[in-house]
């Protein structure tokens, strides 16, 4: 075990897998921001928390079911001529979903309607919300997991990497979900890239690989500028 542990490529498995995993939670941690937002202000933190430890557990789940995973991606479905497998439906289901939802979050946003929880509908409201936070992280579980697997072979590093990544994710959703609710730019920007997200889902459930590194750059130079934006504001006390 101490040799195990002494490994430096081990440690630098774990760093990798741990930094990639954390970059691949931003739209978990973006969503969950948002849909947590309709709830009232007191049981906010509670969905986050339960949201990501969910996934956590799901993910944990998933490595354990590693011969499992791999026969999701046979294909089980033939349309127009292509094979479809069970990561595929999950994939494109869970684009769909991300689409429906940020659609109609930007919708309500421009039309200025709030969502306001009715004491009698708060427990309802909480459910959904949860059960919505899920099926997310479900589909967000599947991609986080094939990148484990594509680096590493290690099991123990897969889970030490994950459960690092969650954690980073629980202290840092607070944060920005705060930050999100206060500027109704940051908001919009944030609701845009799940509708990005959500078509690169799609597009991978077709067939259609397209590099993550690609989406989060163009996100990263969108938010850089907007924190800018910000800035200038404030200095103008605008």
């Amino acid at each position: 075990m101490i040799e195990y542990l002494s490994d430096p490529t081990i440690w630098l498995s774990f760093a990798t897998l741990a930094l990639l995993e954390i970059i691949l939670g931003i739209d978990n941690i973006i969503f969950i921001s948002i849909v947590a937002e309709k709830l009232p202000p007191e049981r906010r933190a509670s969905a986050r928390f339960i949201g990501l430890s969910l996934a956590l557990l799901m993910r944990v789940a998933l490595l354990f079911s590693l011969a499992w995973i791999i026969t999701l991606t046979a294909p089980v479905l033939n349309v127009a001529g292509k094979g479809l497998s069970w990561r595929d439906l999950i994939l494109l289901a869970g684009g769909l979903f991300l689409l429906a939802k940020a659609t109609m979050e930007i919708y309500s946003t421009v039309e200025g309607m709030e969502h306001k929880a009715q004491p009698s509908a708060v427990a309802t409201g909480f459910a959904a919300i949860i059960g919505q936070i899920i099926l997310l992280d479900l589909v967000f579980s599947f991609d986080s997991i094939l990148t484990a697997v594509g680096l590493t072979d290690e099991l123990p590093v897969m889970i030490a990497a994950v459960v690092v990544s969650i954690i980073v994710m629980m202290v840092a959703a607070g944060p920005v979900s705060a930050f999100v609710e206060k500027n109704l730019s940051i908001k919009m920007l944030a609701l845009a890239f799940l509708v990005l997200i959500g078509m690169v889902l799609l597009a991978d459930g077709l067939g259609f690989h397209i590099p993550k590194g690609y989406v989060y750059a163009s996100v990263g130079f969108s938010l850089a500028v907007q924190a800018l934006v910000l800035l200038a504001h404030r200095r103008r006390g605008l």
